[in-house]
């Protein structure tokens, strides 16, 4: 078959490999028919993730068909149309039962694997360890498109940042940040039930996309957006909630910033470098900080919002590649405030 492989910081390449094989009673073999391309691919290339080695196949999200299943396999079937979950589960250890299966202890303590420690599914075909949790059906109605964004991102903006950052009804909340996984928390976020949802962001074009996602509201990043946006909170006292959906320390910073007391601060940004949390200010304030990896356990959930007509991920997909396109697919999405591109499908 062939896949897209990495050799090192900066190379990847649309090549010959051989097909994947079941090693597991509990693995199944799924041909893979749509995929996407996350962030954290591009910090892999960048080679921000030394535990991804040269050889690795890429990518953590998809759509296809069960081809094979193992002999222990008793929900997954062959001829299956799935959702391929970026985080792999055994739901018999501890965490998995307290529903932190991204630090699943049979998976060494991460569940995040797919393109990181086994091969992954930018590929024609993929393995799937304990596949009766990880692949879930695609119902009738639901397009491939829909699916692929319920891999990670729409899980991650909704857990790490709706859920974490315990939204509820009648809430103020500012999301900074409107890229991909901004928009999810947007999205999400209104279909909870908030009563106002501001997005901030320093490009024009996310922010118009904002407002399609569900936002109330739309700030532009700037000297002036902090004191606006505290003024949108209640009594102008600051948002009842920020989610943080950038990873630098200057969003961090706005996030706490924003806040009213007894606010609460959810991060779902992947942060390079250190960020400051000026205690001595806000140790009175009765505030709540939370951090994450996505545990992927809202899927059916989020598909039921989906069928629902609450939620309407196919508004992420903004440009179309095919398998023999891959550089300009990725081109196109590491460039993708100049394109306009906010997450890009790869299709077989």
């Amino acid at each position: 078959m062939k896949a897209l492989v990495y050799h090192g910081p900066g190379t990847k390449a649309w090549e010959d490999v051989p097909d994947p094989v079941l090693q597991d009673p509990t693995d199944a073999i799924v041909k893979v028919e749509t995929t996407t391309i996350c962030g954290t691919d591009l910090h892999i290339l960048k080679g921000d993730v030394p535990a991804v080695t040269d050889g690795r196949i890429l990518g953590h999200e998809g759509v296809g068909v069960v081809t094979e299943v193992g002999e222990a396999c008793t929900k997954v079937k062959v001829g299956d149309r799935v959702i391929i979950s970026c985080i792999s589960k055994c739901m018999e250890c501890d965490y998995c039962k307290e529903g932190l299966t991204s630090h699943c202890q049979t998976l060494g303590g991460i569940g995040w694997i797919f393109g990181h420690l086994i091969d992954g599914t930018q590929a024609e075909y993929v393995r799937v360890p304990f596949a009766d949790n990880g692949l879930i059906p695609l119902p009738d109605g639901v397009t491939a498109e829909q699916g692929a964004m319920l891999s990670d991102i729409l899980p991650t903006g909704f857990e790490i940042g709706v859920q974490y950052g315990a939204v509820k009804e009648g809430d103020v909340v500012a999301v900074i940040g409107a890229g991909p996984v901004g928009l999810a928390s947007v999205m999400t976020a209104a279909s909870a039930g908030a009563a106002k949802v501001i997005a901030v962001d320093g490009n024009k074009f996310r922010l118009e996309a904002a407002r399609d996602f569900g936002a109330t509201d739309t700030l532009e990043a700037g000297p002036e957006a902090l004191e606006q946006l505290r003024a949108m909170g209640r009594g102008g006292a600051g948002v009842d909630v920020a989610i943080e959906a950038v990873g630098i320390p200057e969003t961090f910073t706005t996030c706490l910033d924003a806040i009213r007391p007894g606010g609460r601060v959810a991060n779902v940004g992947v942060h390079g470098a250190p960020v400051s949390f000026p205690i001595e200010r806000d140790w009175i304030n009765n505030i709540t900080i939370t951090t994450g990896l996505v545990n992927a356990t809202t899927t059916e959930q989020l598909l039921g919002d989906i069928t629902a007509g609450k939620i309407a991920p196919e508004k992420f997909v903004t440009h179309r590649f095919t398998f023999d396109q891959w550089e300009e697919a990725y081109d196109t999405f590491s460039r993708a405030a100049d394109e306009h591109a906010l997450k890009v499908i790869v299709t077989a």
